[in-house]
């Protein structure tokens, strides 16, 4: 039996891969800064683990004193290490390159076979992006390091979609720009299965996206539909977000960084090769029932 490490497990991909792992037969270690994560659902619907995890490892991947051990006996190493938000001041370059780096560092002390990375799709869109160049970084130090290796590139998860529901419900749903751009976003229990199948196959790189395409405006008004709300959208210039994205970048460099990339995102077309089954309406009918549960019962 193949013994893989996941690293990022407690995250809305990292939940899906430990379970597809687990049920393709793999023993799984889950590396956890907070053990706590893994015994309760996430917030977009991602399954609990703990019945699919043969061992938890607590670790920090930016402290490589944490680490000792947590390659021990691996034979395959997945990470979806990375952050969106900022926490204990830490930056993209700590987390998603060199946390990931500390792990790369341990796995080619050991006997590991294959590590299996996630970045985004379209990377040529993005380059000049520090979140973006982080994460590439680390791809080239992978790329030199020897091991067998895939990079797994999604256009963009359904957790991160969701946000066009959250806005819905609240009422109003903005749009930077036209909304015309194109997205196939993707579940993360299709991606699993993408990410899984990459510990077989000889692929370097895998492009993917969800089984169908959307304008942003499109998402939008299923969002709508889901909650039985008239349509009520607002286009934000893109002028005027460059604006903001200007005057917060003294304060905060790492959320104008995540709205530069934001931004990007809503500037192109993000399309890669369908995969999957999970429909978004579906997704959204399912969060909006446990959005507005969530929302009711706040009010007591």
């Amino acid at each position: 039996m193949k013994k893989v490490l996941v690293a990022g497990s407690t995250g809305y991909l990292g939940k899906y891969v430990v379970k597809e792992f687990k049920e393709q037969g793999y023993w799984v270690r889950a590396l956890a800064r907070n053990p706590r994560k893994i015994e309760k659902e996430g917030p977009f619907m991602e399954p609990a683990i703990k019945d699919y995890v043969d061992e938890v490892f607590v670790g920090d991947v930016t402290k490589p004193e944490t680490l000792e051990g947590l390659c021990d006996r691996i034979d395959i190493i997945f990470s979806s290490v990375g952050i969106t938000r900022q926490k204990d001041k830490l930056t993209f370059r700590d987390v998603d390159y060199q946390g990931n780096k500390n792990i790369l560092d341990i796995a080619l002390q050991k006997s590991v076979e294959k590590f299996i990375f996630v970045s985004i799709s379209n990377v040529h869109l993005f380059k000049h992006l520090e979140i973006v160049k982080c994460r590439e970084n680390f791809i080239e130090e992978l790329k030199n390091s020897g091991l067998k290796y895939t990079v797994i590139r999604p256009t963009g998860y359904f957790s991160d979609i969701s946000e066009f529901l959250k806005m819905a419900i609240s009422g109003r749903i903005y749009l930077l720009g036209d909304g015309k751009n194109k997205i196939n976003p993707i579940h993360g229990a299709d991606l699993a299965r993408v990410c899984v199948d990459g510990a077989i196959n000889n692929k370097n790189e895998i492009l993917v996206g969800g089984p169908k395409t959307y304008t942003e405006e499109e998402i939008a008004k299923i969002a709508f539909s889901v909650i039985e709300s008239p349509p009520k959208i607002t286009r934000i210039p893109i002028w005027f977000v460059n604006i903001i994205i200007r005057m917060l970048r003294p304060f905060n460099k790492h959320k104008s960084n995540l709205m530069e990339f934001i931004l990007a995102t809503q500037q192109n077309d993000v399309i890669a090769p369908p995969s999957g089954k999970h429909s978004l309406k579906e997704y959204f009918e399912e969060m909006a029932e446990k959005l507005l549960r969530k929302r009711s019962s706040s009010y007591f």
